[in-house]
Parts: structure tokens; C-alpha cells; sequence
């Protein structure tokens, strides 16, 4: 086993045209390494080309072209080793609703082909909170608590790499928080995690490293702070002591708004402009100084940089 749980090289798909619909390019020939016992974020707009990236890891779509290694295993030389190392809980509640989640786990960990002797189903129900639900019907549950269940699934076999698809799309902050736990959880026991979601709160938050694909290609790829970094963005907050329209004379690579409340928003670029430079022309304007903070741009600046195709990076 390398360093690396998921090693991917010019990877491509392209699904067929019908009709007069031309053939489809979702991915375009993607490279991507993701370091095995990492959080890693996967993301992306709409129709980037996520979903069939993961897809293609479980197994459930064929690549065009490419090479795609899981836990040290090639997908074309070892089919069922490399599926084996990977658990996905995906987005859409495909539970049956006649399986009580004790019997889903069961069912899950024997098409994994896992033992009887060596199913963790308590343990995996106890982990997912479902174990005063365990012999209660699929269709009984709560969205919740049959989300917490694809987990579960996701779970049985013990894969060296979970990936979460859109995990908290549609949860409350309760169910959030737990699936958080627990991710941190197998994450500090080795497992490795890829998550993809919009909201990129969490990445910044969860991940250590992310990758951003947009339109089939992998645009960024970096450890979450270096890709903050990257955005030379900052904005400088002042609130001044009397609460009155104020002018300060224009300064160089700096834009300047008045909030309602008073407070006054520098935005500026770190590598051209000194916070010293902003602070004299407002001590020279007059205005005396109450509080000062400043604003960090967050990932949701870098995605929008980047997906729009601006050259703010």
C-alpha cells in the first residue's frame, strides 16, 4: 500500500448521444491523488462531473479511458479487491422499505461477502445511533434516521475509504453534528474520507485537502489553508466613534463602502496595499477609531474565483 488511498490518471468519460443529443464529455482526462487517512474534499457546480467520478470508483459507471487505483488495487486488474476497499454512502435514500436496519446491514455484509462471525452490525448501529431502531421497518424511519442508515450500509464491510455524497443535503443540525462525529471518528481509526457537498462551510471546516473540478476538469487541487491563501482578498472593518456619514479620500487599489450601521469596509489586495496605508488616511481624515477587525476570505470566495473563471487567483 502507497501513501496514496486513490490514485487516478488521465481519466476520462464520455457517455453516448441519443437522439440529437451529442455524446457527452463529463470527465477530460483527470489526475488526482488523495493521501490514504486524509479528509478530502471533492467539489464542485452542478454537472461538473462529481457524480460520475464517484461513480466510476464504486463501480457503477465504466470509465472511457484511464487508470483508476483504490487502497494500491487497479480497478481493470483487480476488479474486486479495489471495489471492496471503498464504501459509499450516496446522496438519494435508496433504502427498501421492508428491511428493518439490523436486516439491511445484514443483507449489505453478506453481498460484501463478510462472514457472519465477523459482521460488526451492532457495533455499525450503535455507531449511526440507530440501535433502539433496529428492528423497526426502513419505512418507519425518519429522512434522518434512514440517511444515518446509508451510512450504515456504507459502513459494513470495512473500507479502507468512505466517500459521502451530498451527506448532509437536507438534514437538521442535530443529524449533522452526529454524522460529523462519527466521520471524525473512523477518520482517526484510518479511515480515509472523501466528501463531496455545497455547502462549502463544511469543507473548509472538515478537509484537509480539496480538489475543485469544473465542466470534466480538475481546475484546483491544494491543502484547504494554501487554497484560502491563495485569494489575495481582504477587507479591513472600521467603526468609527461617531456614528455619521464620513468621507475619506480615495486611496490607491482600495475600495471603500459605509455600512448602515456606521462601519467602515476597506477591500484591498494583501500583496498591494499596506492595512498602515488605510489606518493614516483615516486617522488624517479626522476619524477616530472605535473598533477594528478584519475579514478573511472564506472557501466559498475561492470556489466562486475559480468556477467563474475569474483571474482573482
Amino acid at each position: 500500500m502507497s501513501q496514496d488511498a486513490i490514485r487516478i490518471e488521465g481519466l476520462r468519460k464520455t457517455y453516448r448521444g441519443s437522439g440529437t443529443q451529442p455524446p457527452k464529455e463529463a470527465l477530460k482526462g483527470i489526475d488526482l491523488k488523495i493521501r490514504a487517512g486524509s479528509i478530502f474534499g471533492l467539489l464542485g457546480p452542478n454537472g461538473a462531473g462529481k457524480s460520475t467520478l464517484i461513480n466510476i470508483l464504486a463501480g457503477l459507471v465504466t470509465k472511457s479511458s484511464g487508470r483508476v487505483e483504490i487502497w494500491g488495487f487497479d480497478q481493470d486488474v483487480n476488479p474486486r479487491q479495489s471495489r471492496a476497499a471503498i464504501g459509499v454512502m450516496p446522496q438519494e435514500l435508496n433504502l427498501d422499505p421492508f428491511f428493518t436496519p439490523r436486516g439491511a446491514l445484514d443483507v449489505q455484509a453478506g453481498l460484501y461477502g463478510v462472514p457472519r462471525s465477523e459482521r460488526r452490525t451492532d457495533d455499525i448501529l450503535e455507531l449511526i445511533g440507530l440501535t433502539d431502531k433496529a428492528d423497526a421497518y426502513a419505512r418507519s424511519l425518519s429522512g434522518g434516521m434512514r440517511r444515518r442508515l446509508l451510512l450504515g450500509k456504507a459502513l459494513v464491510h470495512s473500507p479502507h475509504v468512505l466517500v459521502l455524497d451530498e451527506p448532509t443535503a437536507g438534514v437538521d443540525i442535530e443529524l449533522r453534528q452526529m454524522l460529523w462525529r462519527n466521520v471524525r471518528k473512523l477518520n482517526e481509526q484510518g479511515m480515509t474520507i472523501i466528501l463531496t457537498t455545497h455547502y462549502l462551510e463544511e469543507a473548509e471546516e472538515m478537509c484537509d485537502e480539496i480538489a475543485i473540478i469544473n465542466h470534466g476538469d480538475k481546475i484546483a487541487q491544494d491543502a484547504t489553508s494554501h487554497l484560502l491563501s491563495r485569494l489575495d482578498a481582504k477587507t479591513l472593518v472600521i467603526t468609527p466613534e461617531e456614528h455619521t456619514a464620513v468621507a475619506v479620500p480615495a486611496i490607491a487599489g482600495v475600495e471603500m463602502k459605509q455600512r448602515a450601521d456606521g462601519a467602515l469596509l476597506f477591500s484591498y489586495r494583501r500583496g498591494q496595499v499596506s492595512v498602515n496605508t488605510i489606518l493614516d488616511a483615516v486617522r488624517d481624515a479626522g476619524i477616530r477609531i472605535r473598533e477594528l477587525a478584519s475579514e478573511e476570505p472564506d472557501l466559498e470566495d475561492v470556489f466562486v474565483a475559480l468556477t467563474s473563471g475569474a483571474h482573482a487567483l
